[in-house]
């Protein structure tokens, strides 16, 4: 099981580090580290070579953390101890760190909205439900205020919050065994605020970039 867990790890930080968008990116000769925002991720994707590309590589941003925690599910099952949760998550924080310090390109990487997107829809049902939940806001977000950030944070801030409504809620979810899905809950919206302080700054004074609704992608 030790070894295992290690060869898993690293896998998915490795797996986490492929910079897809600089990627797809550089295949239309360009490089995203010096296009709009600098960011390897999906949002300055679409704005280099269009919306269906930006889709794609949010899409693939997503299986970066959702691979690793569907191989956590099969290797330490469904129904987790403790200690099982706390490597399985380590799986996904591995996936997570892979995206936001790349190590194939420096360890400067993206801001880890969509990685850790996919480590949540993989670790069934906890995190699955508050996943879908906060994607919900993030689309009502976006839809309303058109700020690809502003929704992204909004959307890390109903994580935790769905989540310790649903332990509330239901007997079944005890926080006694519950309570490191919990600690990294409330770890990932602080880490989304950190990575979107420049967002936050160009939110504050107005220069944030907008989403240009029923625009064609390349």
């Amino acid at each position: 099981m030790t070894f295992k867990f290690i060869v898993l790890i690293l896998f998915a930080y490795f797996l986490g580090s492929v910079p897809f968008g600089l990627i797809i990116a550089g295949a239309y000769g360009k490089d995203l580290r010096k296009i709009g925002s600098g960011n390897i991720g999906a949002t300055n994707l679409s704005r280099a070579v269009g919306k269906n590309w930006g889709y794609f590589g949010f899409f693939l941003d997503v299986l970066k953390g959702l691979v690793p925690m569907l191989l956590a599910g099969l290797l330490f099952g469904s129904q987790m101890s403790v200690t099982e949760l706390f490597l399985a998550l380590a799986v996904g924080c591995a996936a997570v760190m892979g995206h936001i310090f790349p190590v194939y390109i420096g360890f400067r990487g993206g801001k880890g909205v969509a990685t850790s997107f996919g480590v949540a829809l993989g670790l069934w049902p906890y995190y699955t439900i508050c996943a879908l939940a906060a994607i919900v806001v993030w689309m009502i977000v976006v839809l309303i205020w058109r700020y690809i950030s502003l929704a992204s944070i909004a959307a890390s801030v109903a994580f935790p919050v769905v989540l310790a409504l649903l332990i509330a809620a239901r007997p079944n979810w005890e926080f006694a065994n519950l309570w490191p899905l919990v600690i990294v809950s409330i770890a990932m919206p602080i880490l989304v605020i950190v990575r979107h302080k420049p967002n936050i700054k160009r939110l504050i004074s107005g220069t944030e970039s907008k989403v240009l609704f029923g625009k064609t992608g390349k």
